[in-house]
Protein backbone atom coordinates (compact mmCIF):
# COMPACT_ATOMS: atom_id res chain seq x y z
CA UNK A 1 0.00 0.00 0.00
CA UNK A 2 1.25 3.51 -0.82
CA UNK A 3 2.05 5.87 2.80
CA UNK A 4 -0.01 8.62 0.43
CA UNK A 5 -3.33 6.09 1.20
CA UNK A 6 -2.66 4.58 4.20
CA UNK A 7 -5.44 6.51 5.98
CA UNK A 8 -8.36 6.40 3.09
CA UNK A 9 -9.36 9.42 2.01
CA UNK A 10 -12.90 9.95 3.43
CA UNK A 11 -16.18 9.57 2.03
CA UNK A 12 -17.07 13.34 -0.45
CA UNK A 13 -20.04 14.37 1.74
CA UNK A 14 -17.41 14.28 4.74
CA UNK A 15 -14.45 15.59 2.76
CA UNK A 16 -17.12 18.51 1.30
CA UNK A 17 -18.07 19.35 4.95
CA UNK A 18 -14.04 19.53 6.26
CA UNK A 19 -13.30 21.65 3.05
CA UNK A 20 -16.12 23.63 3.30
CA UNK A 21 -15.43 24.45 6.63
CA UNK A 22 -11.89 25.32 6.16
CA UNK A 23 -13.12 28.25 3.14
CA UNK A 24 -15.13 29.64 5.91
CA UNK A 25 -12.63 30.45 7.58
CA UNK A 26 -10.08 31.25 5.41
CA UNK A 27 -9.39 33.66 2.34
CA UNK A 28 -6.35 32.94 0.09
CA UNK A 29 -3.80 36.01 -1.37
CA UNK A 30 -5.13 35.66 -5.12
CA UNK A 31 -8.81 36.13 -3.89
CA UNK A 32 -7.73 39.07 -1.58
CA UNK A 33 -5.73 40.43 -4.53
CA UNK A 34 -8.49 40.26 -6.89
CA UNK A 35 -11.04 41.84 -4.99
CA UNK A 36 -8.67 44.68 -4.27
CA UNK A 37 -7.52 45.39 -7.89
CA UNK A 38 -10.94 45.41 -8.70
CA UNK A 39 -12.40 47.88 -6.16
CA UNK A 40 -14.05 45.10 -4.41
CA UNK A 41 -13.48 45.80 -0.64
CA UNK A 42 -17.58 45.86 0.94
CA UNK A 43 -18.11 44.20 3.59
CA UNK A 44 -14.72 43.49 4.67
CA UNK A 45 -11.53 45.20 6.39
CA UNK A 46 -7.87 43.68 5.82
CA UNK A 47 -6.29 43.13 9.23
CA UNK A 48 -2.53 42.96 10.05
CA UNK A 49 -2.59 41.80 13.63
CA UNK A 50 1.49 42.09 14.27
CA UNK A 51 3.44 44.36 16.22
CA UNK A 52 2.96 48.60 14.89
CA UNK A 53 6.69 47.94 13.59
CA UNK A 54 5.50 44.87 11.43
CA UNK A 55 2.73 47.00 9.98
CA UNK A 56 5.10 49.73 9.38
CA UNK A 57 8.00 47.78 7.47
CA UNK A 58 5.44 46.16 5.03
CA UNK A 59 1.39 45.55 5.03
CA UNK A 60 -1.08 44.82 2.42
CA UNK A 61 -2.55 47.82 0.59
CA UNK A 62 -5.40 49.05 2.40
CA UNK A 63 -5.24 46.99 5.92
CA UNK A 64 -5.46 48.56 9.59
CA UNK A 65 -2.92 47.65 12.47
CA UNK A 66 -5.16 45.86 14.91
CA UNK A 67 -2.29 43.68 17.21
CA UNK A 68 -3.83 40.72 18.75
CA UNK A 69 -2.11 41.83 22.31
CA UNK A 70 -4.17 44.73 22.25
CA UNK A 71 -7.42 43.63 21.26
CA UNK A 72 -10.25 44.70 23.49
CA UNK A 73 -13.45 45.58 23.99
CA UNK A 74 -12.59 48.84 24.69
CA UNK A 75 -10.20 49.22 21.84
CA UNK A 76 -12.62 47.87 19.66
CA UNK A 77 -15.70 49.57 20.60
CA UNK A 78 -15.32 51.98 17.64
CA UNK A 79 -15.26 48.78 15.02
CA UNK A 80 -17.83 48.16 12.64
CA UNK A 81 -19.65 44.78 13.92
CA UNK A 82 -21.35 44.43 10.32
CA UNK A 83 -18.04 43.32 8.22
CA UNK A 84 -15.75 40.64 8.16
CA UNK A 85 -12.41 41.09 9.75
CA UNK A 86 -9.47 39.17 7.24
CA UNK A 87 -6.66 39.17 9.95
CA UNK A 88 -3.37 38.37 8.56
CA UNK A 89 0.55 38.00 10.26
CA UNK A 90 3.75 37.06 8.67
CA UNK A 91 3.01 33.77 7.65
CA UNK A 92 2.48 29.85 8.84
CA UNK A 93 5.65 29.84 10.88
CA UNK A 94 3.26 33.04 12.90
CA UNK A 95 0.44 32.61 15.07
CA UNK A 96 -0.51 35.97 15.53
CA UNK A 97 -3.25 36.26 12.45
CA UNK A 98 -5.23 33.20 14.68
CA UNK A 99 -4.60 35.21 17.80
CA UNK A 100 -5.89 38.20 16.43
CA UNK A 101 -9.03 36.20 14.70
CA UNK A 102 -9.43 34.04 17.94
CA UNK A 103 -9.73 37.74 20.13
CA UNK A 104 -11.91 39.29 17.45
CA UNK A 105 -14.42 36.55 17.63
CA UNK A 106 -14.28 36.08 21.16
CA UNK A 107 -15.40 40.09 21.09
CA UNK A 108 -18.31 39.26 18.97
CA UNK A 109 -16.63 40.02 15.49
CA UNK A 110 -17.18 37.68 11.83
CA UNK A 111 -13.31 36.92 11.08
CA UNK A 112 -11.31 35.36 8.35
CA UNK A 113 -7.43 34.31 7.84
CA UNK A 114 -5.96 35.45 5.30
CA UNK A 115 -3.50 31.55 4.15
CA UNK A 116 -0.22 32.30 4.08
CA UNK A 117 0.29 35.55 5.97
CA UNK A 118 2.03 39.01 4.31
CA UNK A 119 4.77 36.06 3.40
CA UNK A 120 2.12 34.34 0.92
CA UNK A 121 1.32 37.70 -0.19
CA UNK A 122 4.62 38.96 -0.99
CA UNK A 123 5.82 35.92 -3.07
CA UNK A 124 3.02 35.84 -5.53
CA UNK A 125 3.82 39.06 -6.18
CA UNK A 126 1.14 41.14 -4.70
CA UNK A 127 2.02 44.85 -3.76
CA UNK A 128 2.85 46.14 -0.48
CA UNK A 129 2.71 49.57 1.60
CA UNK A 130 5.55 51.15 3.53
CA UNK A 131 6.41 53.58 5.51
CA UNK A 132 5.68 56.88 4.80
CA UNK A 133 9.36 57.25 3.14
CA UNK A 134 9.35 53.80 1.44
CA UNK A 135 11.51 52.17 3.06
CA UNK A 136 11.74 48.79 4.99
CA UNK A 137 13.99 46.92 7.13
CA UNK A 138 15.25 43.92 5.51
CA UNK A 139 13.59 40.59 5.76
CA UNK A 140 9.44 40.37 7.16
CA UNK A 141 9.84 39.09 10.50
CA UNK A 142 7.10 37.76 12.88
CA UNK A 143 7.04 40.90 15.16
CA UNK A 144 4.25 39.74 16.55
Amino acid sequence: MTRTLTVPAPAPELAETYFGAELAFEVDPDDLARDLEAGRTDGYVIVETRAPEAFAQARIPGAVNLPYRDLTAESTKHLDRDVVYVCYCESTNCNAATKGALKLAQLGFRVKRLSGGISSWIAAGYPVERTVDGTAAPGIRCAC
